[in-house]
C-alpha cells in the first residue's frame, strides 16, 4: 500500500529541523478536515508515515509547517510564518514523500521517494 511521508531540513544550518510542528489536512472543495498534527524528531522526520494503508486515499491534501515557531526559537521576529504545501494524490498505492527545505527567508519542496 502507499503512504505519505515528509521531512524538514533547515538549509541555513545544514541540519534536520527537529521539533517543528506539522499539520496535515485533507481538502474537499471548501471543506478542510484536519487529520493530524505531529512534530519532527531529531532527524527532522516524523516517527512514522503521516498516512498509510486504507487511510491514504486519492485527493487533495495540505501540509502546514509551523516554521515561525521553529525559527522563533533562534530569532525574535521570523520572516516566515506557516508554510503551506498543497498537493494532489492521484495514485494512493504509491509512496508520496513531500519534504520541506527551509531557511529563515526561503523554502522549497519537491516530490521525493
Amino acid at each position: 500500500m502507499g503512504r505519505l511521508t515528509t521531512h524538514v531540513l533547515d538549509t541555513a544550518s545544514g541540519k534536520p529541523a527537529a521539533g517543528l510542528s506539522i499539520s496535515l489536512s485533507r481538502l474537499d472543495g471548501d471543506t478542510r478536515q484536519l487529520l493530524k498534527t505531529v512534530k519532527t524528531n531529531s532527524d527532522g522526520r516524523c516517527d512514522g508515515p503521516l498516512l498509510d494503508g486504507d487511510e491514504f486515499t486519492a485527493g487533495e491534501y495540505e501540509l502546514d509547517f509551523d516554521v515561525a515557531a521553529y525559527f522563533g526559537r533562534q530569532e525574535e521576529n521570523p520572516f516566515l510564518g506557516t508554510v503551506p504545501i498543497r498537493f494532489g494524490v492521484s495514485d494512493s498505492t504509491q509512496h508520496y514523500h513531500v519534504p520541506l527545505l527551509v531557511s529563515p527567508f526561503s523554502f522549497s519542496t519537491y516530490r521525493g521517494s
